[in-house]
């Protein structure tokens, strides 16, 4: 062979050598590319919530419409999420404090001003849930929900009648088969309750009755939790302090055999309220979550399967003649009349916090 050709068909071989090199080059970086690609459009959001506040078919339907997943965690009391909150827990973006925690959480410096442009939606809630004066201007918050919180009975297991919060704590029959929160704020307005004073009482002498009709009720109760659907359905207890969306999804499961009371004294109301935290990471996601919640669509769909208050103007008007006509959904006005809502009460939170610690401890 001679020197000429030789070199040719070297320099052949190093031609494709260069194309085959580029070709599996071309294909090593296309899936790297794609995959960019798609990490950029991945979007989500986190949401901190009450347990059984969020029905799997809006989170499902929030994602259909917008591509964005909802990571949801909860959390049992306000106390329980602010400390989430000052904690940066799991990096949340949205969460849903009640009326008195969005005023301790603005003045502590945790929350951004909501960027009221991108929630247009807000136009259509009911203006009895705006300005209130935990936030007047609705600079920090948008309702969500509103609720009362009183007790739940399973008629199955007593069938004896309790009007009030004083008939609940000092009925012997009931020893063992009552559930409170778990929530220093709400235990301690529904003993301020049964003693005739005001649930944000803050004077020494009203805190000490309050704490022992606490203590003397203590030996009575089974457990404190907030979550109290399951305890109540599954007849481990007779009565529960509950919210009054988890009392009518247990009377729901049961077919009316739990029924809501608001005691006679009166007890809390609250608004819960949408607000994004200043470490949230995903800001502009957790704005379409907030808005979307907020539509006559979702804010429907929430009452008629979580049985929260509705905060969107036309939603009552949309429900089925039965939740219509919800006496536990619906108070009278002159049953609401008794109820008050929480609010912050300063220095005195320590007092609250050590009175709840020693009923804890018994």
């Amino acid at each position: 062979m001679s020197r000429v050709v030789f070199v040719r068909i070297l320099f052949a071989i190093c031609l494709i050598s260069a194309f085959s090199l580029t070709g599996c080059t071309g294909k090593k970086e296309a899936p790297n590319t794609d995959a960019t690609k798609t990490e950029k459009k991945r979007r989500e959001v986190n949401l901190a919530i009450w347990a059984a506040y969020l029905s799997p078919e809006i989170q499902e339907e929030f994602t259909k419409k917008t591509g964005i997943e909802i990571h949801v965690s909860n959390y049992v009391s306000n106390e329980d999420l602010l400390a989430k909150v000052q904690a940066g827990a799991s990096g949340i973006d949205v969460c849903v404090p009640s009326d008195y925690m969005v005023d301790i959480m603005n003045k502590t410096g945790l929350l951004q001003a909501l960027e009221l442009e991108k929630i247009p939606n807000r136009t259509g809630l009911d203006p009895a849930f705006l300005k209130q004066e935990y936030d007047p201007e609705n600079k920090f918050s948008l309702p969500y929900a509103w609720s009362t919180a009183g007790f739940a009975i399973n008629r199955d297991l007593f069938k004896g009648t309790i009007s009030s919060w004083k008939d609940l704590f000092q009925n012997q029959e009931l020893s063992g088969k009552i559930s409170l929160l778990d929530d220093v704020r709400e235990v301690m307005a529904a003993a301020l309750k049964a003693n005739g004073f005001s649930v944000n009482s803050t004077v020494a002498a009203e805190l000490e009755k309050a704490k022992a009709t606490l203590k003397d009720v203590r030996k009575r109760i089974k457990m404190y939790r907030s979550d109290s659907i399951d305890p109540l359905v599954n007849k481990e207890i007779a009565v529960a302090h509950a919210f009054s969306s988890d009392a009518l999804k247990a009377a729901e499961k049961t077919k009316g055999q739990i029924v809501y009371i608001l005691p006679e004294e009166g007890g809390t109301r609250a608004i819960d309220n949408l607000v994004v935290p200043k470490t949230a990471k995903n800001v502009s996601e957790a704005h379409e979550l907030i808005n979307f919640l907020l539509s006559k669509e979702a804010n429907v769909a929430f009452v008629k399967t979580m049985y929260g208050g509705p905060v969107v103007a036309a939603t009552r008007n949309l429900l089925p003649p039965e939740l219509k006509s919800n006496s536990a959904l619906f108070p009278a006005p002159e049953k609401l009349k008794k109820f008050e809502r929480l609010k912050d009460v300063g220095q005195a939170t320590r007092d609250f916090d050590r009175i709840w610690t020693e009923i804890k401890a018994e």
